[in-house]
């Protein structure tokens, strides 16, 4: 996958995040958006893994944790949600160290508890790995 496909995925990846969050409105709990996210990239033929496994690496020892990212998408992009007052330090580091372990060059943060999705609900982030690729 180059940057123009990843781009475009995340762009895709958006439109449906935005797409749930109109339909419902911010307020429900995290569970309720990731069953309509997950009903949504269906639809949209959007290959994703739910609550996948996050493995970490430590001393040359491959260790099964009880890390899930929400959703990982065409083993590139980690979508982590959210239903919070606002996003935290945390928030931004939780997706960022599931990168790292998953390799992946690029992370979405969405809150849907926020009046306008993109403008104030959205974070997108890269990696080292971004920008290895062509």
């Amino acid at each position: 996958m180059n940057k123009f496909e990843l781009d475009e995925l995340e762009y895709q990846v958006t439109g449906a995040c935005i797409e749930v969050h109109q339909a419902l409105g911010p307020g429900l709990l995290e569970s309720v958006y990731h069953k309509c996210l997950k009903w949504e990239l269906q639809i949209r033929r959007i290959p994703f893994l739910s609550e996948h496994s996050v493995k970490v690496n430590y001393k040359n020892n491959v260790l099964d944790t009880d890390l899930r990212v929400d959703l990982f998408i065409r083993n590139t992009l980690v979508v982590e949600l959210k239903s919070v007052d606002s996003l935290l330090p945390i928030h931004d580091a939780q997706v960022l160290t599931y990168m790292k372990l998953l390799k992946a060059p690029k992370g979405l943060l969405i809150n849907f508890n926020s009046a306008n999705l993109v403008q104030f609900g959205k974070r997108s982030f890269v990696n080292e790995y971004y920008r290895l690729i062509s």
